[in-house]
This record gives structure tokens, C-alpha cells and sequence, in this order.
């Protein structure tokens, strides 16, 4: 999960100049005097590499939207565990006025933290501590999940559709609420399967809880697996059932089973975020994002959107002009 691909260093070293290989796989825009010298500076810490396709990727391309508009040293590593709060005051201690932590688990670190730097601002994408300068970006995926939902009932054939997870956390659950949601409401009686592996980078486990759900006859996967995705892809390939992409768009997976992706575009989040701590003007709080501002999406693969029954499209369209509009509320938990 921590040992980036030989592509991607090369990618990294090409792209800002430095990379390092290892339990914190680093890779910024500027050399050790450049980092001293640079008038901003932007770190993201992230549970896994950013080649994942998924989580991390999202987040690595709006740390890249953020070194582009606004001309910042940018920093990424990543951070789980114990490693977090110590990854966090390195930045700090290095004079980077922002910190990202992409996930959930980064909330309650940062706001610790933050009370030691207070020229740093810590904002977790998740989560509902703040402080005077730490917070959160809020993206409201669940919207996009309980379109995933809709659509997975209504393709469905059997009448079971299932969920894998990586770790159990609060926001990978309240997706798969939001997803059991839109199956439940759009063909009552659908029966959704849930397991979580505890892992975001073990493929062999996804593709083991997948192709069990398989066998017990869910013929429609979605996942919040991030690296092991690829182990629920595969499975559904090899079980002949349809998969979901999650967070970034997963549609060209090579398995060729993805039917569409609930999505996620950071840039914009990310963006303001950094442009507001840029200009000292962020004061600790929370920021939702949802379908309505573009941050979330439910995408299409075109290749298979053929064999998607028209049903099936209609109910999909139907939901998601109501979410837009504000008729329907996707069910979301606090956190």
C-alpha cells in the first residue's frame, strides 16, 4: 500500500523534482532550500499511495490544481495511525501553512495538533471537529452512493446487490447507508450485503468478500476499498456480475465490468480551501459540497450504458434531479 509503482516515482520525480520511497512516500515541487524559501506551501496526507485509481487520486489531483493556481510548494505522504499526528507536525514544524488529511481519520489529529501551530491550518476531508484553524471538507458522496443504489436495484437480476469495504469507519458507513437507501426506496425488497475487510490496500481480501457475496448471489458490487478495488473488479469479472466505481471515476478499469462511478472532484474543495489560508482569511469550520456545486457525480460508463435497461436510466435521472433540486435528501450520518 506505502511503495509506490515504478511509473509513478518516475512520474513524481519528473512532476516537482524530489520523491522518497517508503513508509511516508513524499514527492514536492521544490528542493530542501527550495522548501525554506517558498513563500506557501501546501501538504495532503493520505491512507494510501496516490496511484490507487480511487481515495488518494482524487485527492492527489487537487493537490496538483492547488500547486498550479497558486504556484505553491506542495508536499504529499502518506500518514496512517501513529504516523499521522507525527507526519502532521513535520509539515508543520517545516513552515507549511496547510495540511491536508484526506479521510476521516485525520479530523481529530489536526484539531490535537493544531493547538501547537498556530500558523498552520489542518482541514480533514471529513469530520465535524473544528478549531480556529483546523476544520473540514464535508463531500456529500452519499448523494452519488444512493444514486449507485438505484441504479444497482434496478440492474440487478437476482435481487441482491452488495457492499465491500475497507476499513470500518463512520464515513465509509454512512456511504453504504446512503447506497442501501436508494436500492431499498427504488425496488423494496432488494437484499444488500455488507462486509468490511478492514483493509484499504488487501486485494486478495476484497476479491475474496466479493466473490463470496457472488456465490450467495449479488449480482451488482459497489466498494469503498480504495488500492484493493481491484480485487472486487475482478471478482465481478470472473463471477460475471456488474461493479461501481467509488470516489474517482473507475469506468476504464480493465476488468471492463464498471457500469458507472459515484465520484468525487476535490479540485474545486481544495482549491478554496487553499486560497482562503493563502490569504489568512479561514476561520475553523466545516464545508459540504455536494451535487448541486459539482463536487459530487454519478457517471456513466458509455461502453456498457447500452446495456443498461432504459428502467433502470430513468429511475437514476429521476433521483438525481430531485436530489439537485432539494426534493430528496440522500441520507448522510453525522460525524
Amino acid at each position: 500500500m506505502r511503495i509506490l509503482m515504478p511509473s509513478l516515482i518516475l512520474f513524481a520525480t519528473l512532476l516537482t523534482g524530489c520523491s522518497k520511497d517508503g513508509q511516508g512516500t513524499t514527492a514536492s515541487n521544490g528542493t530542501e532550500a527550495g522548501e525554506d524559501s517558498a513563500s506557501f506551501k501546501v501538504a495532503l496526507l493520505t491512507p494510501g499511495p496516490v496511484n490507487d485509481s480511487g481515495w488518494s487520486a482524487l485527492a492527489f489531483e487537487g493537490l496538483e490544481a492547488i500547486r498550479t493556481e497558486t504556484g505553491a510548494l506542495t508536499s504529499n505522504q502518506v500518514a496512517q495511525g501513529s504516523d499521522i499526528k507525527e507526519s502532521m507536525r513535520s509539515y508543520a514544524q517545516k513552515g507549511y501553512q496547510l495540511v491536508l488529511g484526506h479521510g476521516f481519520e485525520y479530523n481529530e489529529p489536526g484539531i490535537q495538533v493544531a493547538k501547537d501551530f498556530p500558523d498552520t491550518v489542518f482541514i480533514s476531508s471529513s469530520g465535524s471537529a473544528t478549531a480556529k484553524n483546523a476544520g473540514a471538507i464535508r463531500f456529500y458522496l452519499e448523494q452519488s452512493f444512493y444514486l449507485a443504489g438505484v441504479l444497482a436495484a434496478n440492474v440487478s437480476k437476482t435481487g441482491t446487490v452488495g457492499m465491500v469495504g475497507g476499513p470500518d469507519v463512520p464515513s465509509i458507513r454512512s456511504t453504504f447507508k446512503a447506497f442501501r437507501a436508494g436500492a431499498e426506496a427504488s425496488k423494496p425488497g432488494t437484499k444488500v450485503l455488507e462486509v468490511f475487510t478492514g483493509k484499504n490496500d488487501d486485494v486478495a481480501a476484497a476479491r475474496q468478500v466479493a466473490e463470496t457475496m457472488i456465490k450467495s448471489g449479488a449480482d451488482v458490487l459497489i466498494h469503498q476499498a480504495n488500492a484493493a478495488a481491484q480485487g472486487v473488479f475482478t471478482a465481478c469479472k470472473d463471477g460475471k456480475a456488474w461493479a461501481l466505481g467509488a470516489n474517482l471515476n473507475q469506468n476504464d478499469n480493465e476488468s471492463g465490468v464498471v457500469i458507472g462511478s459515484a465520484t468525487i472532484s476535490a479540485k474545486a474543495a481544495f482549491l478554496e480551501v487553499a486560497k482562503l489560508v493563502k490569504e489568512k482569511k479561514f476561520d475553523g469550520n466545516v464545508v459540504q459540497l455536494g451535487m448541486e456545486k459539482g463536487a459530487i457525480d454519478f457517471v456513466y460508463n458509455d461502453k456498457l450504458k447500452s446495456q443498461i435497461p432504459e428502467p433502470a436510466l430513468k429511475a437514476v435521472e429521476e433521483a438525481k434531479s430531485n436530489i439537485i433540486s432539494g426534493k430528496l435528501v440522500a441520507p448522510k450520518d453525522k460525524f
